[in-house]
């Protein structure tokens, strides 16, 4: 079975206080965009049960195996449902340490995968319960629609109306620059937000450019002054709107219509221009 865990991107990102347990309540649009990774699940033949076999290929995957939001994914099913073992190849076509939800994306396609493989009959709010369990906003993907989010990330709210996107262009740029979300997190100073994130979305996207606010930005731009350049390039080139997705790094642009030659505007760092 071959799935294609997609990206997105966060409208806005307002972290709005510091809870008890040292994480952040925060508020995001969080919006799914075309950009792919590759998961390849294959059961797994004279292999004990409990064992996923993981292979990458794209952009190189640091750290131990074990530690893969995949394989944690398949751990969690096979504790549930005793699974056979499976052979997994990942080819990494998102960008890494770019607030793109790759890893996440990842995930919750694995336990998608692995509930029609071997016909789990999973229903969504029981994939949506096992996939918060990865990541806060690993959820996500497993509904995959645009949605406004509180808490850590990890309350959806699909009462809250966002507009589409549907006809527009969206340019995502991610720099040659790591940002540890950890750092990004120590520098906030958490706040309310001027304009409410979730009546601000509804406005059309040429207000958003003052209404609507990433607030890692001022700390990360401050930091890593080439972000900052990125975005405002974006706007340079047209963009209605453009903000720093996440922590970090990647940047996207929203515009009317497509870009001649924008790549020859960021050399040397992944550009991709997507019709929405």
């Amino acid at each position: 079975m071959i799935v294609f865990p997609n990206a997105k991107i966060n409208i806005g990102l307002n972290v709005v206080e510091r809870r008890t347990d040292g994480y952040h309540n925060l508020e995001t649009v969080f919006y799914p965009v075309n950009i792919y990774d590759r998961l390849q699940v294959e059961v797994a033949q004279n292999v004990m049960p409990g064992e996923c076999n993981i292979e990458s290929a794209g952009y190189a995957i640091e750290g131990d195996k074990k530690d893969n939001l995949v394989v944690k994914a398949y751990n969690l099913i096979f504790q549930e449902y005793k699974i056979p073992a499976v052979n997994v190849k990942l080819t990494k076509l998102i960008p890494m340490g770019a607030g793109l939800g790759g890893g996440s994306s990842d995930a919750a396609y694995m336990l998608k995968a692995l509930n029609e493989l071997f016909e789990l009959n999973m229903s969504e709010e029981e994939l949506h319960q096992t996939a918060a369990k990865l990541g806060a906003d690993c959820a996500i993907f497993i509904k995959n629609q645009p949605v406004y989010a509180t808490g850590i990330g990890n309350e959806f709210h699909y009462d809250v109306k966002i507009p589409t996107l549907e006809g527009k262009t969206l340019i995502v740029v991610k720099p040659d620059v790591f940002v540890s979300t950890k750092d990004a997190y120590s520098m906030i100073h958490p706040k309310r937000p001027t304009y409410p994130l979730a009546e601000s979305i509804g406005k059309p996207i040429d207000t958003w450019k003052k209404n609507i606010v990433n607030d890692f930005e001022v700390s990360v731009f401050a930091k890593f002054p080439l972000i900052g350049e990125v975005k405002d390039k974006l706007y340079g080139l047209g963009a209605e709107y453009a903000s720093m997705s996440g922590s970090g790094s990647s940047v996207f642009g929203i515009f009317d219509c497509p870009v001649d030659n924008f790549e020859s505007h960021f050399p040397g760092m992944f550009s991709v221009q997507i019709p929405m």
